[in-house]
């Protein structure tokens, strides 16, 4: 047939293996193997150290608002859908936050709870509300109603210019 000799004694051509960097200093072959990164990527930080961060003035708004809007945030629900908001401040907020375990340490084990982005927070929130994100944490961050309209300014210029 097509691309090779179908004579019994004939040689078929193979590709030779490719050659794969090792870290260790050893070359590896084979098919399908992807190269390892000489490097690993580094991981962004969390919501949690992001607010550490913002809180101690090391991570400017525009950085800490980035990696809110792509982090998840834990949020208590009730029994109907929607935020749960306290109304006992000056302005009406809503807790969420930034891990399982400090939405437990404010709700207790058994609480219920839903997860969105930061972003879908931003684009969520009732207008007027603020939100507290780790309320029972040691870098409580509070954010007033203006604020997050200030977020969504910030959203808003970021994806359409």
């Amino acid at each position: 047939m097509y691309g090779y000799d179908q004579n019994p004694g004939a040689q078929q051509y193979a590709p030779p293996p490719q050659q794969q960097y090792d870290p260790q200093g050893a070359a590896q072959g084979g098919y399908g193997q992807q190269q390892a990164p000489l490097y690993p990527e580094p991981s962004p930080p969390s919501l949690a150290d992001a607010v550490r961060a913002f809180t101690t003035g090391t991570l400017a708004p525009e950085d800490f608002q980035q990696i809110f809007a792509t982090s998840k945030v834990y949020c208590p629900r009730g029994d109907n859908p929607g935020f749960l908001a306290l109304h006992n401040t000056q302005q009406p907020v809503i807790p969420m936050f930034t891990s399982l375990k400090e939405l437990r340490r404010y709700a207790g084990k058994e609480s219920k709870y839903f997860v969105i982005t930061g972003a879908e927070v931003i684009d969520l929130l009732p207008t007027g509300y603020g939100f507290v994100l780790d309320m029972e944490g040691d870098h409580r961050m509070v954010f007033d109603a203006k604020a997050v309209e200030q977020m969504v300014d910030f959203a808003m210029r970021r994806m359409y210019g």
